[in-house]
């Protein structure tokens, strides 16, 4: 059996531009995970290290733009507001996620052979 090469230290970034003007990519996707896990805009926003208006900017224009509310919100009050992902939210999340794994396995290659072609990516620091 042969082994698998190493994975390339570079990855693919996917945006999605969608006919309706929504524009879908890592950030939006993570900030979407982000409400799931933690049932707030506010909280999702904070840990993202975003101002909670750009947050809920973020999901009022996915809201809009798409054929279908992707987060549901509560009012707060004695129990607390909060925040959750619709079933087409959820979809979302899903289905880009599986897209993003997709093109990143089809990419192996090229992306293999672009870092023989330039090096591998600098250190940060």
């Amino acid at each position: 059996m042969r082994d698998k090469p190493a994975p390339s230290t570079h990855r693919l970034s996917i945006r999605i531009d969608l006919t309706s003007g929504a524009r879908i990519g890592p950030g939006k996707v993570a900030l979407l995970e982000e409400i799931a896990r933690s049932g707030s805009i506010s909280a999702a926003g904070r840990a993202m290290k975003m101002s909670y208006r750009r947050a809920w900017e973020l999901v009022e224009d996915l809201n809009r733009r798409l054929g279908s509310p992707v987060v549901e919100t509560s009012a707060g009050g004695a129990n607390g507001g909060g925040a959750r992902l619709t079933t087409a939210g959820a979809a979302l999340v899903e289905q880009y996620r599986a897209m993003e794994a997709a093109a990143a396995a089809s990419a192996e290659d090229y992306l293999r052979a672009l870092e023989a072609a330039v090096g591998p990516p600098a250190p940060e620091g």
